[in-house]
């Protein structure tokens, strides 16, 4: 039987279509490879979310063509959507296929193994000849150029579901994808080109989903999209993630629930309280700042200002005191000038935030910032990333201290280790703390404990 393996870039978005690629070619009965060396088929499914997640895309495909050349290299993903003439032109691609015609792909790899066809000097299993067979025998094979299956209708309304499985965490926290797509024009965003408008995966159907990952043993779930805060905006009837919030609650047994990054005018009071009301809800909430300046706010058509975004971080720590507060945040956006960096960085250093993300502006093609003047130089941005990301450091050690002394109930994950106080286990808590319990433990399994101390940039605790 022909083998595949799926080369993976970007978000959890991103991620979560490759599992549901990957779950539709085993139910075809296609081999899942460790590697892409030994593959027949490789899915390289790729990001456009900056420059260089571009250039880290092409330089997976080069090098899979040369370690495997026989291998038929499908690229997907929304670089594929964005530019697919600049990935059909190198070499030992086969297909590439943007995300308007992702759901084309297994049919596609299906198309593509029938093609092959029998030589004598190949070996034959299952009926095709394996491409890696054709590979060690050195038999040419002409595959003329790249083919092309990408366009404007990313109006469909498919939405490719499955949970997101593997990673560090293993299996125990599976990520599910109920929304795609965004409505909104941020002048420096080139990801409603590539994933079009706003789409949402029926109530229903994540109920169904989520109680399918409870019975095969998940404890926790994260709940992604693109624009999750527009969930439900989409359906007849119309509904919101307050909604499918609470009937995953009331109507799955999944003992915690986590929710990926959310735009922070939709972190509205009653959602808040929803998380307050429950201790399945993880108290952990993403809310993208991407500048502290009014005035770039304003260039890069975001729907808020500075006193907005620290009214409703101040909302979360009030109805929350121990929850986490992450945000993104964007550093040499074109005309940021050191007053606007420094509006950012007092706004962080005011708000009780737990961590960041912080990038630097990357012009997209075809997105209005890219077309702006007075673009920062490369190494200003750099200053300004890494004068961020230290104070994020700090809130983030701050906020790790603070929670010393606490009783906590945390997740393991399947990574452990020793030090000089002896064995422990990786966990993760409901406010995204990364925590060493000590002693050996299975994956999979809450722990109550008492957070003891910080050690080694990890908060230490002991199972009570």
């Amino acid at each position: 039987m022909a083998t595949f393996f799926i080369e993976q870039f970007g978000c959890r978005a991103t991620q979560a279509d490759a599992a549901a690629i990957e779950r539709q070619l085993l139910d075809r009965g296609y081999l899942a490879t460790a590697d892409a060396s030994s593959a027949d088929v490789v899915v390289v499914n790729t990001c456009t979310v900056t420059a260089s997640a571009d250039l880290q895309a092409r330089q997976a495909i080069q090098f899979i063509h040369r370690e495997n050349r026989a291998a038929r290299i499908v690229v997907t993903g929304c670089y594929a959507q964005r530019a697919p003439e600049e990935l059909a032109a190198l070499n030992g691609v086969a297909w590439v296929v943007g995300n308007s015609h992702k759901p084309e792909i297994p049919r596609l790899i299906e198309d593509m193994v029938a093609e092959i066809t029998p030589v004598s000097s190949a070996r034959l299993e299952g009926g095709f000849v394996l491409l890696s067979s054709l590979a060690v025998e050195q038999i040419p094979l002409d595959r003329g150029p790249a083919k092309i299956l990408s366009g404007n209708m990313l109006e469909h309304r498919e939405l490719l579901v499955a949970p997101v499985e593997g990673g560090e965490a293993g299996h125990t926290r599976p990520v599910l994808k109920i929304q795609d797509g965004c409505d909104s024009r941020c002048s420096f965003c080139v990801i409603p080109q590539v994933r079009g408008r706003s789409r949402s995966l029926q109530p229903d159907r994540v109920v169904e989903e989520i109680r399918k990952l409870s019975l095969l043993g998940a404890r926790e779930i994260v709940l992604s999209g693109i624009d999750l805060g527009n969930y439900g905006r989409d359906l007849s009837p119309r509904t919101d993630l307050n909604n499918v919030l609470r009937r995953i609650l009331d109507e799955t047994p999944i003992e915690r629930l986590r929710v990926s990054s959310i735009e922070p005018m939709d972190v509205t009071q009653d959602l808040i309280g929803l998380f307050a009301a429950s201790d399945r809800l993880a108290r952990h909430f993403h809310m993208p700042m991407q500048s502290g300046s009014d005035r770039i706010l304003a260039a890069m058509r975001r729907w808020y200002r500075a006193e907005h975004y620290q009214r409703r971080v101040e909302l979360v720590r009030e109805w929350l005191p121990d929850a986490a507060i992450g945000a993104d945040v964007m550093v040499g956006f074109p005309g940021e000038t050191e007053e606007d960096h420094l509006a950012t960085r007092a706004l962080i250093e005011r708000m009780p935030l737990t961590y960041l993300h912080v990038f630097s502006f990357s012009a997209r093609p075809g997105t209005e910032a890219a077309d702006m003047p007075d673009h920062v130089p490369g190494e200003v941005a750099t200053r300004r990333a890494r004068e961020l990301r230290t104070l994020g450091e700090e809130k983030k050690s701050a906020f790790r201290a603070s929670q010393t002394g606490r009783a906590m109930r945390v997740l393991t994950l399947n990574r452990s280790g020793e030090d000089a106080s002896g064995p422990w286990t990786r966990a993760l808590s409901g406010n995204y703390l990364d925590v060493r319990v000590a002693g050996r433990r299975a994956a999979n399994q809450f722990v109550d404990l008492q957070a003891t101390e910080v050690r080694d940039a990890h908060l230490v605790g002991v199972a009570v």
